[in-house]
C-alpha cells in the first residue's frame, strides 16, 4: 500500500478522496489549513473512521517548509487545496492568487526537489473556459442550451480555448497551466481534472461554493434561496462518489493521462437548470423553496456541461449516478445531520423507480 498526500484533505472532495484511500488500506496525509468553517468535522470523521491511517498536518499550502516535509515520503498527491469562490477572489484577489498559484507552485517545486517522480492529480475548474459569451444559446423549458446541435449533445470539450475571467478564473487557470507545464518541462507525472459542479455528502454548502448542498440546506430550514440571474442557467452536476472514482483512476492510469487536462462533470445526462433542480428539491422537502432573484454575477456561465467522452475513455469510468438519485441521497444525509425530516423523499424516490 501507498502513502498518499491529499492537500485540502479536510474539504468536501478531499475528505471523500481520503476516506476512499484509507478504506482501501493506504496511509493518508491530510494537509489542510482548516480555514473553512466546518471542515474540522470532516477531519474528525476521517480520524474516527480510519484511526492511524489518517495523519493530519494542519498547515497552509503557502508554507513551503511544511509542504516539503509532507511531500517527502509520499507516493502520490491529490492537490485539492484552493481558494474556491469567485466572490472571495473578487473581494481579496491577492489572497486568491497566493493560495491558488503560489500554493500550487510550492507543491510542484517540492515534488521536483524530490525527483519529479511522484504522481499529481490536480483539481481544476470549468471556469478556465470563461463565460462562453461567444457561444449561441437558446432559451428552452430546460434552461439555456447551445444552438449548435453538437455542443447540445455532448457539451464543452477540452479543445475549447482557455479564457480566464475573474481573479478566481485567473488563479485556477494559471495553476492548471503550471501543472501541465511541470509535466512537460520537468517530467512530473501530473494530470488535471477540470471540474463542473460536484455535490454530495460532507459538502459544507454556501452561497458562494457548494451550491447544490446550499440549496438543500436552505430549503430544509425554510430559509430564502437567492438566485443570481434568471435561474435558467444549466450545469452538469456530478455526485462526489463519481468524482472520487475519476481522481483515483487518474492516479492509477497516470502513465496514460500525464500532461493532459480532462473535463470532469455529470455530462449531458446530468445537465439540469437551477430552476429544475429547485423544483425537485421542493418535491423532496414537501414544499416549494422560497426564492429571490438578484443581478447576474461576474463571470457566470449561462450554460456549462462537460463533454465527458475523453475522461470516460481515458479513465475507464462507469455510468455516473443520476442527478435525481444523488440529490435525494444528499438531501437525506443533510436532513439526518441536522435532525430534520424529509417528507417528500420516500415518495419521490419510489415514483422514480
Amino acid at each position: 500500500m501507498s502513502t498518499v498526500l491529499v492537500t485540502g484533505g479536510a474539504g468536501f472532495i478531499g475528505s471523500n478522496i481520503a476516506d476512499r484511500l484509507a478504506g482501501e488500506g493506504h496511509d493518508v496525509i491530510v494537509y489542510d489549513a482548516l480555514s473553512r468553517a466546518g471542515v474540522e468535522r470532516n477531519l474528525a470523521w476521517l480520524k474516527d473512521r480510519h484511526g492511524a491511517r489518517i495523519v493530519d498536518v494542519v498547515a497552509d499550502i503557502r508554507d513551503e517548509d511544511a509542504l516539503r516535509r509532507a511531500v517527502a515520503d509520499t507516493d502520490a498527491v491529490f492537490h485539492m487545496a484552493a481558494q474556491v469562490a469567485v466572490t472571495t477572489s473578487l473581494a481579496d484577489p491577492r489572497d486568491d492568487l497566493t493560495i491558488n498559484i503560489l500554493g500550487t507552485f510550492n507543491l510542484l517545486e517540492a515534488i521536483r526537489a524530490k525527483g519529479a517522480t511522484t504522481p499529481v492529480v490536480f483539481a481544476s475548474t470549468n471556469k478556465v473556459y470563461g463565460d462562453l459569451a461567444d457561444v449561441a444559446f437558446v432559451a428552452t423549458d430546460a434552461g439555456y442550451l447551445p444552438a449548435d446541435p453538437g455542443l447540445r449533445a455532448h457539451g464543452i470539450g477540452e479543445d475549447r480555448p482557455l479564457d480566464f475571467h475573474t481573479p478566481y478564473g485567473c488563479s485556477k487557470g494559471a495553476a492548471d497551466q503550471y501543472v501541465l507545464d511541470y509535466a512537460r518541462s520537468y517530467g512530473v507525472p501530473a494530470a488535471v481534472l477540470r471540474m463542473s459542479c460536484i455535490y454530495g455528502q460532507r459538502q459544507m454548502g454556501t452561497e458562494d461554493q457548494g451550491w447544490v448542498a446550499h440549496f438543500l440546506i436552505r430549503a430544509l430550514t425554510g430559509e430564502r434561496i437567492t438566485l443570481y440571474g434568471d435561474g435558467h442557467q444549466v450545469r452538469d452536476i456530478l455526485d462526489v462518489s463519481d468524482a472520487v472514482d475519476a481522481y483515483l483512476a487518474a492516479w492509477r492510469r497516470i502513465d496514460r493521462v500525464a500532461g493532459r487536462a480532462l473535463n470532469l462533470g455529470g455530462g449531458a445526462g446530468n445537465a439540469v437548470s437551477l430552476r429544475t433542480l429547485l423544483a425537485y428539491i421542493g418535491e423532496l422537502t414537501g414544499g416549494a423553496p422560497d426564492i429571490a432573484f438578484e443581478d447576474w454575477r461576474a463571470g457566470d456561465q449561462r450554460y456549462f456541461v462537460a463533454d465527458t467522452r475523453a475522461v470516460r475513455g481515458a479513465l475507464g469510468l462507469g455510468t455516473a449516478v443520476d442527478w435525481r438519485d444523488g440529490v435525494a441521497a444528499l438531501a437525506q444525509w443533510l436532513a439526518a445531520e441536522r435532525g430534520l425530516s424529509l417528507p417528500g423523499a420516500t415518495a419521490v424516490r419510489a415514483a422514480a423507480r
